[in-house]
């Protein structure tokens, strides 16, 4: 029987689909536009998918709203191994404390359900610790950019039960504020032991390569009258440039008629923003093939259903990316991107690639 550590970071993910591009610091601000917990139900189908194959684990949980609450809900009686200081404004020392009993309870896996602020919290203390239990993300924070981390939270639950080796694998963090101006600042924060299989994602890369081509095919196919939303990064960035806006390099931006409607939108301004006729832009995260559900969570399942979506990515990064994916947290709308789809390479060149 395998002994499995969960801890929730209750806040994880709750700035994205606001437009805040993290929620390190900016709890209160999310609220107050709206936000919802996000965290909360991806720990629940990570659970469950681990209950359904290995329902003899033994799970050992933080107090609610840190994994015990939800760890009921997937059909586990976990074992309650401490208490956050204040259930209302949890902390990084609760994770922390959370890592800790989990080490001294001689947990074989500890599965957190967060962003990379999350991951780093796991891996300093494991390192202070001098413990090499290995981790598994359970994605829900706006920034995922660690190589910890399962491509979706049944996948999760899944590597839990069923794994048999680990590896070493990188964790990295943002800086929130500099990427909140637009400007993306990685730096690697340890290395940790992690379950191997497929189901991981690759640590984000960043690869150069020319764009304009493509941007001006683009730019040049823009219709009147149609609504055009445009995810963050530099491929779509370049599609703003062609088209004369000053575009949020790492926000959502909402293109209409030769003008900026929306600039660095949350999802609700988004929404408020479409038309009759609408078209989503992105570009996959290179290195993990991420199209939603990625740093760019204000493009909600509410925002793809009134939309046609649009790949466009470098043909350097389609081959060394592979297959493209989707985490959108909507079931149903993640079902209905998968398959083939054609993504624009070049001015005039497309490329059939499957998403899975």
């Amino acid at each position: 029987m395998r002994t499995v550590g969960v801890v929730v970071n209750p806040i994880a993910g709750m700035g994205g689909r606001v437009g805040l591009k993290g929620t390190d610091g900016k709890v209160e601000e999310a609220r107050e536009r709206g936000a919802e917990p996000r965290a909360p139900q991806r720990a629940r189908d990570a659970l469950a998918a681990l209950h359904g194959r290995a329902p003899d684990t033994e799970l050992l949980a933080f107090g609610a709203p840190m994994g015990a609450g939800v760890a009921s809900e997937a059909g586990f009686d976990p074992v309650v191994v401490g208490q956050p200081a204040n259930e209302d404004e949890t902390t990084a020392a609760d994770t922390r404390a959370a890592v800790e009993a989990f080490v001294e309870r001689g947990a074989d896996l500890i599965l957190f359900v967060g962003g990379d602020g999350t991951a780093t919290d796991v891996t300093e203390t494991l390192g202070e610790l001098e413990a090499d239990v290995p981790v598994l993300g359970v994605p829900a924070g706006v920034k995922v950019y660690s190589s910890v981390f399962a491509v979706q939270p049944e996948a999760a639950g899944r590597v839990a039960a069923t794994f048999e080796e680990t590896e070493s694998r990188e964790v990295s963090d943002i800086d929130e504020d500099a990427y909140r101006d637009g400007e993306v600042r990685t730096r690697l924060r340890g290395v940790v032991e992690v379950p191997v299989a497929e189901d991981l994602q690759s640590a984000k890369q960043v690869h150069s390569g020319s764009t304009g081509a493509l941007a001006e095919g683009v730019a040049a196919s823009v219709e009147d009258g149609v609504t055009y939303v445009l995810g963050p990064g530099g491929t779509v960035g370049r599609i703003a440039d062609e088209l004369g806006v000053d575009g949020s390099p790492l926000g959502v931006d909402v293109y209409r008629d030769g003008e900026l409607v929306v600039r660095d939108g949350s999802e609700d301004e988004i929404l408020s923003a479409l038309g009759d006729e609408n078209v989503i832009y992105v570009s996959p995260i290179g290195g993990q093939g991420f199209v939603f559900g990625r740093g760019n969570h204000q493009i909600s399942p509410a925002v793809i259903e009134r939309s046609e979506v649009r790949v466009v990515a470098s043909p350097r990064k389609l081959d060394e990316t592979g297959v493209l994916r989707v985490d959108t947290g909507d079931d149903a709308v993640d079902e209905s991107l998968r398959g083939w789809t054609k993504v624009r390479v070049g001015r005039f060149e497309e490329r059939m690639v499957k998403v899975v």
